[in-house]
């Protein structure tokens, strides 16, 4: 919910289903590849790899981010454009490419004629092709040359086989939605969906993302994407259940905090999630969480939000537990146990457990027949289950009598939705926007040798690697400031303040600064604030406006946290005392 909804989204509006539409392998029949807001080597680095292998075959390659990554220039690869544009300006910037296209009769008719919404692509045309939406009218916006936009856009419709790939740059943005639809458009516009070495690749963040939201983890969605409201899905799922289920939306996390703060939120059962350290403003976070009167956390370790826990519940890791991972080209593969889980139970046996104790006996020996129940109830999942699997290797959803061995590519003679469907992308500056008092602008995201929260990375040797998060800031902007490298800098937004090392650097633009968020004590999310995408409340961590400035101690959220987890680890020392001494005793 805090990365991929605007996914959901947007490509479920467009093209009727919220996931990617290739195999990874697609990529090595791309001619030209578009990267936006992506960073590949150092979140997929398996998949980058694949992705270099083709760009040294000699296919071209568009990178849209605000900062020079490894895709722009590295050993062997070289980016052919690269359009460093502003954050918060993504919306502008494929508006822009569109324009181009269109006003340059690059589009491809043909497949618009028979395989899109005739009354949808003229009205989406006369809205890209007015002249506020031209390059040259909005490269004062997009921080981006117009014949820069111009070659860009030249080369993805013209170059053969165009796929798209994106991440979070893409998603965390308060128009999130709005940008994953216009990528579709792209798309569609072009011809670029339906066939090998084309595309819309969402890169997911995690490796089980998709099947996460696959399962229902939006709260207005059962699973495989079926809205609550719908009296015949809900009936599927009661008679299945033997209970009966609201037709109203649950809420989603950002509301949950809100809820909490003003009384009406109680509970919250946090499974494999540190939303302490993960979602934004973290003193918001924080005061929700001390509202509530029960507060459950099943995990690995005893994270951030593990120290505000009424009871904890031990999770598995993926050596512990048999069950399925999906991954963002829908594959669905086996996970397999090769190790008693240390808690006593793999996540499945809890969740067992805690619903017979709460009046709700669920009845089920093995994962294997969950996934029985999750094949009768979701039409794309019909034909998966554990012997296929084994027997298969893995599957890609699709997978049903319409196609029993799977879907690697999907929409290739006709959209879900039947004809896709283009919808305008209008631009609007987002609410958080830089001041005299905040001039800076804040972009966050990861590293290769520490992953997310760093939950499981943290307490391994990768902290030689990076033992830290930095904040990198351009060298116009530290020498105004009297910043140089390894200096403490204080970084204040209109939620909060912390303190990190600077990293004088050109990668990141004059006028922004970028931060990873992989150390609780570093408060990356001290200081991101409560703006979210209009359409999932996806948090927008990509854009929050801050000061920076030289200081010479801990921010007070710092010190505050650091007393905070002192306390927390004399109590459980405390405890495994007293456990110790009963052990004795006994």
């Amino acid at each position: 919910r805090v990365c991929h909804s605007p996914t959901g989204y947007g490509l479920k509006q467009t093209l009727g289903e919220s996931a990617g539409t290739q195999t990874f392998d697609s990529v090595m029949k791309s001619d030209v590849i578009m990267v936006i807001g992506a960073n590949p080597v150092a979140a997929h680095p398996v998949f980058a790899s694949q992705m270099k292998r083709r760009l040294r075959q000699g296919a071209k390659l568009i990178v849209i981010d605000p900062r020079t990554t490894e895709m722009v220039k590295s050993p062997h690869v070289q980016a052919d454009y690269h359009l460093k544009l502003r954050p918060g300006t993504n919306v502008a910037l494929i508006t822009a490419l569109a324009h181009v296209i269109l006003s340059e009769g690059l589009q491809k008719e043909d497949f618009v004629a028979e395989r899109c919404d005739q009354q949808s692509y003229a009205d989406w045309k006369e809205f890209v092709l007015r002249p506020e939406n031209s390059p040259e009218m909005m490269a004062d916006v997009i921080g981006v040359p117009a014949d820069q936009l111009r070659g860009a856009a030249r080369l993805f419709a013209t170059a053969g086989n165009g796929a798209i790939y994106y991440g979070l740059g893409v998603t965390e943005h308060a128009q999130g939605s709005t940008m994953v639809i216009g990528i579709a458009n792209l798309a569609m516009a072009t011809g670029n969906v339906g066939r090998e070495g084309v595309g819309v690749n969402p890169l997911r963040g995690q490796n089980n993302v998709q099947g996460s939201c696959d399962m229902g983890s939006f709260p207005h969605e059962l699973p495989g994407y079926r809205h609550v409201s719908d009296s015949t899905v809900r009936g599927e799922f009661e008679q299945a259940w033997g209970v009966t289920l609201s037709p109203e939306p649950g809420l989603r996390i950002p509301n949950m905090f809100d809820a909490a703060m003003d009384g009406s939120f109680m509970g919250l059962y946090c499974e494999g999630e540190d939303i302490v350290q993960s979602d934004p403003n973290t003193q918001h976070v924080t005061a929700a969480l001390a509202a509530m009167e029960c507060i459950v956390v099943q995990d690995l370790f005893l994270n951030e939000t593990a120290k505000y826990a009424h009871v904890f519940l031990p999770g598995s890791s993926f050596l512990e537990k048999d069950g399925t991972f999906t991954n963002a080209e829908r594959r669905i593969s086996r996970v397999r146990k090769v190790m008693p889980a240390k808690g006593g139970k793999s996540d499945w046996e809890v969740t067992v457990a805690l619903s017979a104790a709460l009046g709700y006996p669920m009845d089920y020996q093995h994962p294997s027949q969950i996934m029985d129940e999750i094949a009768a109830l979701t039409p794309t999942f019909r034909g998966v289950s554990y012997a296929k699997l084994e027997q298969a290797g893995s599957l890609q959803w699709p997978c049903n009598d319409a196609a029993p061995e799977g879907t690697p590519i999907m929409h290739i003679n006709e959209f879900v939705r039947g004809k896709g469907k283009f919808i305008n992308t209008q631009y609007f500056a987002t609410d958080e926007k830089v001041t005299p008092k905040f001039p800076l602008i804040l972009t966050t995201g990861r590293i290769l040798s520490q992953y997310n929260v760093g939950a499981q990375t943290r307490r391994t040797e990768n902290v030689e690697w990076h033992s830290e998060d930095r904040l990198e800031i351009h060298p116009h902007d530290a020498e105004d400031r009297g910043i140089k490298e390894d200096d403490w800098v204080g970084i204040e937004s209109r939620a909060g303040q912390t303190v990190l090392r600077a990293t004088v650097t050109e990668r990141v633009q004059p006028g922004v600064v970028y931060t990873t968020f992989h150390f609780p004590e570093s408060g990356a999310n001290v200081i991101t604030t409560d703006n979210s995408d209009w359409a999932t409340n996806c948090p927008e961590y990509k854009v929050t406006a801050v000061q920076v400035m030289p200081v010479s101690q801990p921010s007070e959220w710092q010190k505050q946290f650091s007393r905070f987890t002192e306390q927390q680890l004399k109590l459980l020392q405390g405890q495994a005392g007293h456990e110790a001494e009963a052990a004795v005793t006994k």
